[in-house]
């Protein structure tokens, strides 16, 4: 199956170690699999993969809000209505899981059918989550 992780690091330009983690367990269940840097790339190639994962985490300790560039790449993909997906919110602050509703709620609103979500904890749970991505 062809896999994207569209990925909104807090360091623009380098993909943290737990969503490199994460692709490598899909990786390792066979999967092909592409990291898309939501800040530097458009959302143009996502309707040609089977399936989308979504990984980012709060843009502060103290807010459940996610990253606008999310949104902007979601939106810029043209026919995501259906396509199966992930969303996956880093564990860093107090508000997580208010995150982790805040990017389903975009990628419905997108017309994707979010069918996993869950929290990273570190790279090696990352790893572990990936290679669940067939059960």
């Amino acid at each position: 199956m062809r896999i994207a992780i569209v990925s909104a690091p807090a360091v623009r330009g380098k993909t943290p170690d737990y969503v490199q983690s994460l692709a490598k367990g899909m990786e390792s269940m066979g999967h092909r699999v592409d990291i898309v840097d939501a800040w530097t790339d458009d959302g143009f190639r996502l309707p040609g993969y089977e399936y989308v994962a979504v990984v980012t985490q709060p843009i502060s300790a103290f807010t459940g809000k996610i990253p606008e560039s999310i949104t902007k790449v979601l939106g810029a993909g043209s026919s995501l209505v259906g396509k199966k997906s992930a969303a996956f919110v880093k564990k860093t602050g107090l508000f997580f899981n208010r995150s982790l509703s805040n990017l389903m709620r975009a990628m419905e609103k997108e017309g994707m059918r979010v069918n996993w979500s869950d929290v990273l904890f570190n790279a090696s749970h990352a790893e572990a989550l990936g290679k669940r991505i067939d059960s």
